[in-house]
């Protein structure tokens, strides 16, 4: 066993000059943004919401703003996609009175513009529909263009929904990522054979070049399974607060109790140990920089002996009352002690879902 920090070269993947990805060892990151924009304004843009019913004619012009962000990490042909999104969608509608001009056509009696506003669509929330609001321009119609909004939220919020389904559906089968995954897919099943003979030493249509070569105590040699490896995890999560709320409920173990719903115990001070969700996750404070800077050697139960994490928590308020963390976790194990390979994976989304997402919604600070 190396020293920690040292590594292993049997627990290592190790790098290929040429930059590539073998078989998709690694977890892979694609940013999605640009591509998440393309495919929204697609989704969203000249739709028609209604078509003369009620007198009432609404149709979608552009996608406006699309902030946030939005990726996917592959592994191994598994995907987890992440995106926090808020969404701006410019529209223009139109009330008709049923009777005809002097031109023989219908006299509209109010033309409006206004927006569709998704404060939120996040990968949390994939299988519930997001919030939508429905704004009118600033001069508000009066009774009519209230019966527009009214129409718009019964008959029109239906089928914008739908759309924003269709991207959420593509984003969890990988995105821009889905062509390459369907390509490995069937490259790797030629490929699989070739590989069947290299792992057995074998060419293919031939014999093991070390055929009844033995060592000198008389038994075959055998390659024995390597260890994966470490990963590190980066994370980058909002919150509508000061940067000192959110350091503060991370070093406070009654608002842990509170928001895990589990027991928690932290010593607030450097060389100080913590305890957390029963005893699941233990470790040892390293470095505190209040409203700043938290450091931590943290581990699972459930990892081998011996083995630690570096927890690295920046706060960041770049205006007042709006903060961004910066999670940065190096040294995580890709298998725990029982050799279960989905550490990464369920460390990710503990630290997202039952951390990150758990505070914003029992504090309110949600974007």
């Amino acid at each position: 066993m190396a020293k920690y920090g040292e590594g292993d070269k049997r627990w290592i993947v190790a790098e290929r000059s040429d930059g590539t990805n073998v078989h998709n060892w690694h977890w892979a990151e694609r940013d999605c943004l640009d591509w998440s924009r393309s495919l929204l304004s697609s989704l969203l843009s000249d739709l028609t919401v209604l078509d003369g019913e009620g007198g009432i004619f609404i149709r979608t012009k552009t996608l406006d703003k699309l902030d946030g962000e939005a990726y996917v990490n592959v592994r191994k042909g598994k995907v987890i996609p992440g995106y926090e999104l808020s969404i701006s969608l410019s529209f223009e509608a139109e009330a008709r009175s049923d009777s005809n001009g002097s031109d023989g056509v219908t006299a509209p009696l109010l033309r409006i513009t206004g927006s569709v506003e998704v404060p939120y669509l996040a990968d949390e929330n994939a299988s519930d529909d997001p919030e939508l609001k429905i704004v009118i321009g600033d001069d508000d119609g009066g009774p009519i263009g209230r019966r527009i909004k009214e129409a718009f939220i019964s008959k029109g919020k239906p089928v914008i929904l739908e759309k924003i389904r269709d991207y959420v559906q593509a984003m969890s089968k990988g995105g821009p990522a889905k062509d390459e995954l369907e390509v490995r897919k069937t490259s790797a099943g030629s490929e699989k054979p070739q590989l069947v003979a290299e792992a057995s030493g074998t060419p293919v249509g031939g014999v093991p070049p070390n055929h009844g070569i033995s060592d000198l105590t008389g038994k075959s040699h055998k390659k024995k399974k390597e260890k994966e490896g470490f990963k590190t995890i980066t994370m980058t999560e909002r919150f509508r607060c000061r940067a000192r709320d959110i350091y503060e409920i991370l070093m406070d173990e009654n608002r842990w109790k509170g928001f895990t719903q589990s027991n928690a115990r932290i010593a607030k001070e450097v060389g100080g140990q913590f305890s957390l969700f029963d005893g699941s996750i233990t470790g040892e404070i390293e470095e505190l920089q209040e409203g700043r800077l938290i450091v931590q050697k943290w581990r699972f139960s459930s990892w081998a002996d011996g083995i630690h994490s570096t927890v690295k928590l920046e706060f960041n308020e770049p205006e007042l009352g709006f903060t961004v963390v910066k999670l940065i976790q190096n040294g995580v194990p890709e298998e725990d002690r029982f050799g279960n390979s989905t550490v990464i994976e369920n460390t990710e989304r503990g630290w997202r879902e039952l951390i990150f997402h758990k505070i914003r919604a029992l504090f309110g600070f949600g974007i």
